[in-house]
């Protein structure tokens, strides 16, 4: 497509007639894709698309079924027929489309697979066993994946972490408590204080045993950790303080274990959420059945049933294939598809707007969380990602959130209460260093990470440039200024000190420094920021300079394994649309590179009006645990487009 095929005359600045009328592919796609979108509205008026992970969350569910003694051979089929579908050619299982093979999954989708009835000698099987051969077998897979070995006897609980549920008595003032991690950390943490102790096993079958994937060197399973070299660090105080609870575990009567483990046990019960999952994710979900059981509770308890029966929410049936989701996003996807909706010319008063803005308002949490634990002063106002998770709103979303609700027509009053309540949550906090992490404020104490239990991604929630971003968008539309305002200064300031050295900026929650810069360069504009500034060209510079051939952005999840291929990778509609939306901020919306973007979207955009996309450009734990969130491919490129065309139009 040339430029004049975008209407547009000279070198893309608008002339008269481009100002008068968008052009007609423009409009097309923009009507496309909004009818795509409010014909895929559900009735209560949310919008909500896969998030589809690695197989190892629906492998372990297999497992879990097994554990409880209620898989459904039907549904087992299924799940084979899933995890063949994902398989390499090569007989592994990779963390993210198109990403190297991965030593964890494949070992999970490998016992899932014999556990389900499927033959070791096919030849699907003897590949990935090739695989977890040659990486060193069962004895080189993460904690978690040996937890999940160790209740299905394949693995001897005595190599596995520690971890004592004495931890519960530790007070949240203490150097080191349950609440210094992560909100995903800590809700899986506290079911495996009973689960690492109590040590429960379901053998499997003889059919389904793993022993081929002991090397025959490999002896007995043992556990130990490797020390650092240097008179003092957090990894030799773990690696002493592991010694001296193994031996502690030896002793026959621990005073005040029983009433450790009813601590655990009722911090567990209080946190399971009204739908039946507990933060609103899989694994601490899993863990706290498993717990709960290890605890006496039987399977027909209101507890245990209410959340083995929230898995049919998280499930996808299709195809003769099941899978479940680690966790699902409607209240996410809605903020955004609202957002693209209007600023692509959708009136606030649309029905469809109005219905979501109603049950985006009706989703606002307005009990304390367990962020209230170490900041009790903060008035409660957030919103979930998901359908149900009051324990954990989510800082991101709650800023989304708040944006789309200032793009839907309804009660002024009901309205301006929702927005500043959310607002003034999201205020208290801010932390320290004047950004904001995901889920908690100044959840930033590292040496935990070294703890050896810890080897299976993120267990802390420090601030992160592109949640930060996003909150000073919205304070900024409401009129705060750095100078008018210290929570947008000191923002400002630490988006300024997380610059990379490039220009660019790190994507915490979406790959990568595409994401990053197309978060920032949004909110700078909106709070006042000079954008002819230095600091702020050089990110344009760096969005031009990793353009790819055809148009289009794209970058790899590897980025985060190897910074050199930062901005890398086959162009992707999530993406690109990033990259635009940055561009236009920078003040760079009618360039050659600009054009060329649009081009790319306009050219690659489907007949029903969404985009095809199968990378995954959405991040859980960067390099461990990446997503691929279905919706970014539709609502990302139609608010790419919609800001693109008011460019043109000059309004």
């Amino acid at each position: 497509m040339t430029s004049s095929g975008l209407g547009i005359q000279g070198p893309l600045a608008p002339s008269k007639s481009a100002a008068g009328v968008a052009h007609k592919g423009l409009d097309r796609a923009i009507e496309r894709c909004q009818k795509y979108l409010l014909d895929s509205q559900y009735q209560d008026g949310y919008w909500w698309g896969e998030l589809e992970a690695n197989v190892a969350i629906t492998s372990e569910y297999l497992m879990l079924t097994h554990f409880f003694d209620i898989g459904d051979r039907n549904r087992w089929q299924q799940i084979v027929e899933y995890l063949k579908s994902k398989q390499r050619s090569d007989g592994t299982w990779s963390v993210y489309y198109d990403g190297p093979g991965n030593l964890n999954i494949t070992v999970e989708a490998y016992f899932a697979m014999k556990l389900a009835g499927v033959s070791p000698d096919e030849p699907y099987m003897v590949r990935a066993r090739e695989f977890i051969l040659s990486q060193g077998g069962l004895p080189k897979v993460r904690n978690f994946t040996k937890i999940w070995l160790a209740l299905l006897g394949q693995w001897d609980w005595k190599a596995t972490p520690v971890m004592p549920p004495e931890l519960m008595w530790l007070p949240p003032f203490f150097p080191f408590n349950i609440y210094e991690f992560s909100s995903w950390a800590r809700a899986t943490i506290v079911p495996m204080t009973i689960i690492l102790n109590k040590r429960p096993v379901r053998p499997v079958p003889d059919y389904a045993r793993i022993d081929e994937l002991m090397p025959t060197q490999a002896g007995k399973p043992s556990y130990t950790l490797r020390d650092e070299p240097g008179v003092a660090s957090w990894q030799r105080l773990f690696v002493g303080m592991d010694g001296l609870l193994r031996l502690w575990d030896r002793v026959p009567l621990k005073p005040g274990r029983g009433r450790a483990f009813q601590k655990a046990e009722q911090w567990i019960l209080q946190h399971q959420e009204s739908n039946g999952a507990w933060a609103g994710i899989q694994p601490p979900w899993v863990y706290s059945l498993l717990a709960l059981h290890c605890q006496g509770y039987p399977l027909d308890h209101p507890v245990m049933a209410r959340g083995l029966n929230a898995f049919e929410e998280f499930a996808l049936e299709e195809n003769g294939t099941f899978r479940t989701q680690s966790c699902i996003s409607p209240v996410w996807d809605t903020a955004w598809v609202v957002i693209a909706l209007e600023e692509s010319g959708l009136p606030p008063d649309h029905p469809g707007m109005v219905k979501a803005g109603e049950w985006l308002v009706s989703k606002q949490i307005t009990t304390e969380g367990d962020w209230a634990v170490k900041f009790p002063g903060v008035v409660p106002g957030g919103w979930a990602f998901e359908f149900e998770n009051d324990w954990y709103p989510d800082i991101d979303d709650a800023a989304e959130v708040i944006f789309a609700l200032t793009k839907v027509a309804l009660n002024d009053e009901i309205k301006e209460k929702t927005v500043q309540l959310g607002i003034d949550w999201m205020l208290g906090l801010q932390s320290s260093n004047g950004g904001w992490g995901a889920f908690d404020k100044d959840n930033v104490r590292r040496f935990i990470t070294r703890m050896p239990f810890c080897d299976f991604g993120e267990v802390i929630d420090p601030p992160s440039v592109d949640v930060t971003a996003h909150i000073l968008e919205i304070l900024g539309m409401r009129g705060q200024r750095p100078e008018n305002s210290p929570a947008v200064e000191r923002g400002l300031r630490y988006i300024k000190d997380e610059q990379e050295y490039d220009g660019a900026w790190f994507g915490r929650w979406g790959v990568n420094y595409i994401y990053g810069i197309g978060a920032v360069l949004p909110a700078l504009q909106a709070v006042g920021e000079d954008m002819s500034q230095p600091y702020v060209q050089r990110a344009a510079g760096w969005l031009k300079d990793h353009q790819n051939d055809d148009g289009g952005w794209g970058e790899t999840c590897a980025s985060y394994d190897d910074p050199s291929l930062r901005g890398q990778g086959p162009s992707t509609a999530s993406q690109t649309a990033w990259a635009l939306l940055g561009l236009i901020s920078a003040g760079e919306g009618l360039s050659p590179q600009a054009r060329r973007g649009v081009e790319y979207l306009l050219l690659t955009q489907a007949g029903d009006g969404s985009w095809d996309e199968e990378y995954f450009t959405g991040t859980g734990f960067p390099k461990d645990f990446m997503i691929k969130y279905h919706m970014y491919r539709i609502y990302f490129p139609l608010l790419a487009l919609g800001r693109y065309r008011r460019i043109v139009l000059g309004a």
